[in-house]
């Protein structure tokens, strides 16, 4: 099935990803309605979201250039060490722009 991409074929793609997207959430929610949340459940749920992040970070720090390291070295020590999530983003674009601009 081909989709031209021009005129009304990007807002078919458009609306089809956003429906996917709609469906696989609301089929998430309405699968974990039938989970029972107990201690090793929720244990999974939170350490599942630091999977994912590790997993999309690994390959940038094995295969990133020198700008994306020190981006993933100055959010790691800067979360670390203020223990919040935005001063520790933000430090890290800051250092990834710095090193790409020089």
């Amino acid at each position: 099935m081909n989709i031209e991409t021009t005129g009304t074929g990007t807002l078919a793609i458009v609306l089809i990803m956003a429906l996917v997207a709609l469906a696989t959430r609301w089929g998430g929610v309405y699968l974990m309605s039938f989970v029972p949340i107990n201690y090793r459940v929720k244990r999974f749920i939170q350490a599942m979201s630091g999977s994912v992040l590790v997993a999309l970070l690994a390959p940038m720090a094995v295969t990133g250039d020198n700008a994306a390291r020190v981006a993933l070295l100055t959010t790691a020590v800067t979360m670390l060490l203020l223990k919040k999530p935005l001063p520790a983003i933000a430090g890290g674009m800051v250092a990834a722009a710095v090193m790409r601009y020089f």
